[in-house]
């Protein structure tokens, strides 16, 4: 190797990795007077969190709130797994469902801007097993007539949930369930995600193309088609292009055997019964095959997990308009349009619309709940949920594992809570970070 060369690679070497330790920097702590929210009412969140465990409707849960870019909330409630008396501490990792989504959303995005997809182009550019998709009408009983889709499937119905693909219920439900196709838990699968999706589209979907918001598949098939395009199995690329770039060190979709002991416990709740620790094995309802089982299938719908301090990186790069500390990921007109409503009325939830990924606050007086115009989040099957609202500078991350969780309030009261902390409001919103 020439002298050239070789003072070449020592630099290359050096940029690549002044970029993770720039991109991994941690988050700045502050008293919350500092940023506008009070010590005193985020306590009253504290006590309110340590009575769901006391009453024994949680087992434990991590908390982590940024408030103009810095940290003023993170703690840990509750025990990791109650029954080994294991506490819970604030770096545990949880099954995170579909808070999976809104990263591969980004990936979709991230392809869009190098010009390697478009996302109003057909999905059967990229996946032929789509060319031609049917849905499934019902008739009297549990009898149904397959028909043609009255459209191509685009990448945008799929990003929106308007693509007409559930969870393998719908007319066709039997259908699903011969195929073995039903409920978003794919860690038991042992074979690649693409195997799966090329199954889901021979089968009848529940409505046609842009005529209803139905959640479903729709992520995961985005996750097969981002492994097409990219060349690179799922996995790897939100690991190499998303979150090793932002120093997302414990987010996985399958967790490493050595981080096992940091992984809590999953927890059913059930309506008139009390907190019980869900049995082992596959299954939506269970421990799940994370650590043990076949690997193989990268489920972009629901496979990740993740931690609050992980997740909260990734919400502020979207928050300063698609970087952090350094790293681009997206430009910022892709958040802007991640985050605005793109399906009118389909969503049914008051005051809310959808994105490119995200549910997003429209009308703060028809949700009945506070928070702000444009407001944007989503949540997880094990109850956890996320927001991020750029009005107030605000993101919130709350991670715990409970399935079902029948009857448990804690969403709204957390939700409510936080906002009664906030002091100053954010009389402007500050360019994004660069």
């Amino acid at each position: 190797m020439n002298a050239c060369r070789l003072r070449c690679l020592t630099i290359a070497i050096s940029l690549f990795l002044a970029t993770g330790l720039l991109s991994a920097q941690e988050f700045s702590r502050a008293i919350p007077e500092e940023v506008g929210m009070s010590s005193e009412r985020l306590g009253y969140l504290t006590t309110a969190l340590e009575e769901y465990v006391a009453e024994g409707r949680l087992a434990g849960a991590v908390t982590t709130i940024i408030r103009r870019g810095q940290v003023v909330y993170n703690e840990a409630v509750g025990y990791r797994d109650r029954e080994e008396s294991e506490v819970m501490q604030s770096n545990a990792i949880f099954r995170i469902a579909s808070q999976t989504k809104a990263l591969v959303s980004v990936g979709v995005m991230m392809l869009q801007e190098e010009g390697l997809l478009h996302i109003s182009n057909p999905v059967a550019s990229y996946l032929p097993a789509f060319t031609e998709t049917t849905v499934g009408v019902a008739r009297e009983g549990t009898e149904y007539d397959v028909v043609k889709a009255n459209r191509p499937i685009t990448i945008r119905d799929l990003l929106t949930h308007t693509a007409g693909i559930s969870y393998g219920t719908g007319a066709a439900g039997s259908a699903w369930a011969a195929a073995e196709i039903t409920g978003w838990y794919f860690a038991h699968r042992a074979e690649p995600i693409r195997l799966t999706i090329d199954r889901i589209a021979d089968l009848p979907f529940t409505t046609h193309p842009g005529q209803a918001w139905v959640y479903g598949y729709s992520t995961d098939i985005l996750g097969a088609l981002v492994e097409e395009v990219s060349g690179m199995p799922l996995d790897e690329f939100i690991k190499d292009r998303i979150t090793d770039p932002l120093g997302m060190h414990d987010t996985h979709f399958y967790l490493p055997p050595s981080k096992s002991h940091r992984l809590a416990a999953v927890y059913n709740l059930r309506r008139g019964e009390t907190l019980l620790r869900a049995p082992e094995g596959p299954g939506m309802e269970t421990q799940g095959q994370y650590v043990e089982g076949p690997r193989q299938s990268f489920s972009g719908g629901a496979g990740l997990l993740s931690t609050t301090r992980d997740y909260t990186r990734f919400l502020q790069m979207l928050l300063n308009g698609g970087s952090l500390n350094g790293t681009q990921l997206l430009s910022t007109a892709s958040v802007n349009l991640m985050t605005v409503n793109h399906v009118g009325d389909l969503y049914r939830a008051p005051g809310m619309g959808f994105g490119l990924g995200f549910s997003v606050r429209e009308d703060v007086a028809a949700s009945g709940a506070p928070g702000s115009i444009g407001e944007f989040g989503w949540g997880g099957a094990y109850h956890s949920t996320y927001w991020v609202d750029p009005v107030e500078q605000l993101i919130v991350v709350y991670l715990t594992q409970v399935i079902p969780a029948s009857g448990l309030d804690d969403h709204s009261n957390i939700r409510s809570l936080i906002y009664s902390a906030i002091t100053e409001q954010t009389p402007f919103l500050p360019a994004p970070q660069r």
